[in-house]
């Protein structure tokens, strides 16, 4: 096609065309029949047996429009975390809510802030609104407090901040969070991503409730599909100031979740007891992976979520990347981290026990080869 034809057709708003589309975790490796999917970060223990048993019963309303105003989760989630129900707001996920987050508060020439290996989605949706991502270094892969803080200009509108983080599963205490919120101009919009908050047992850790409650500048979101094993149904939430959700409800879709996922995320969130002993199970599998990797000699980001990053010598045959394709060839798929800036590391989800043995089982292979 030549110059004139393509100035005929319509095109993108700025800033579009610079996104580098999300690319999700590999599912299927061409020739291996079994495969252990131990690349997003999903739920060995899968979906409460109420959520499944909800699920399956939304199909005599197939023909209904669902509730617009998903009534019924956000009063679940109220009722369990102990919240008002107006400070809630469901999403088709809480990449969602960050998307709606960013087309609600950023416009061209504003800025918004997020470290080196915070989620991907934050500058892809800063920039399908326009405005300009800011990327500060973290610390050996903890988030830096003081170089965020740094990094605020008078264009700054939002910091978003991954607590834990993914990939490196590690986290910042309440304290800091605080420090990091006390520092920012009252404007600016501090997004608290708080996806793997169940799985964290650190007493000085807290998901941002209490400082969303105290402040009018504070976000808090969170996901269904970690800890209560519904990813398929994209079921987010936040928990925001009435000022924002009544801003982001203005832009959000009429009917933007599905009955099937507001059924299913309402008897999930109720199961304590499985939340319980999905939290239980990972804590022992993490602790059981972190050993058996140290004793391989491979160092482990010590981390605090479903997952762990795992650091490979930076030497031609035991790269990450040569031990990314031997586990494939044996069923094992794991994350390759190179775009978050981990080039020598591999993610890996905690799975179930025949995945977690197999992957220590086929690596020590690999290393001894």
């Amino acid at each position: 096609m030549n110059d004139f034809a393509k100035a005929q057709r319509p095109t993108p708003k700025a800033g579009v065309m610079d996104i580098a589309a999300y690319v999700p975790g590999k599912a299927t490796v061409q020739g291996v029949a079994k495969i252990h999917k131990l690349s997003a970060n999903e739920s060995p223990l899968g979906a409460s047996p109420h959520a499944v048993e909800a699920y399956r019963a939304t199909d005599h309303y197939l023909s209904s429009y669902p509730d617009g105003e998903v009534t019924a989760l956000r009063q679940a989630i109220a009722e369990t975390q102990g919240l008002n129900i107006e400070n809630i707001l469901c999403g088709n996920g809480s990449d969602e809510l960050l998307g709606l987050l960013c087309q609600t508060y950023l416009a061209p020439g504003d800025e918004a802030i997020f470290t080196d290996h915070g989620f991907l989605v934050y500058k892809i949706q800063t920039l399908a609104a326009g405005a300009k991502p800011v990327i500060v270094k973290e610390n050996d892969t903890v988030i830096d407090v003081d170089a965020v803080l740094a990094a605020v200009t008078d264009k700054t509108k939002v910091v978003f901040i991954t607590n834990p983080g993914n990939p490196t599963g590690t986290y910042v205490p309440f304290e800091e969070v605080k420090r990091l919120h006390a520092g920012l101009p009252p404007h600016v919009l501090l997004v608290l991503d708080a996806a793997y908050a169940e799985y964290v047992r650190k007493n000085d850790y807290e998901a941002g409730v209490a400082l969303v409650s105290a402040s009018d500048n504070v976000v808090m979101t969170r996901t269904f599909s970690k800890i209560h094993g519904l990813p398929a149904l994209r079921i987010g939430w936040m928990y925001a100031p009435l000022h924002v959700t009544d801003a982001v409800n203005r832009i959000r879709g009429p009917f933007n979740m599905n009955s099937a996922a507001i059924a299913a995320g309402t008897a999930a969130i109720r199961d304590r007891e499985h939340v319980q002993k999905a939290c239980a199970y990972n804590a022992e599998w993490a602790q059981w992976l972190t050993d058996e990797f140290t004793k391989l000699g491979l160092k482990v980001t010590p981390s605090v979520t479903n997952f762990l990053l795992v650091h490979f010598p930076d030497t031609q045959n035991k790269s990450a990347a040569k031990a990314d394709e031997y586990l494939q060839s044996k069923g094992y798929i794991l994350r390759r981290v190179t775009s978050y800036g981990f080039p020598e590391a591999l993610r890996m989800s905690i799975g179930s026990e025949e995945a977690n043995r197999g992957v220590i089982a086929a690596l020590t292979e690999f290393l001894k080869s």
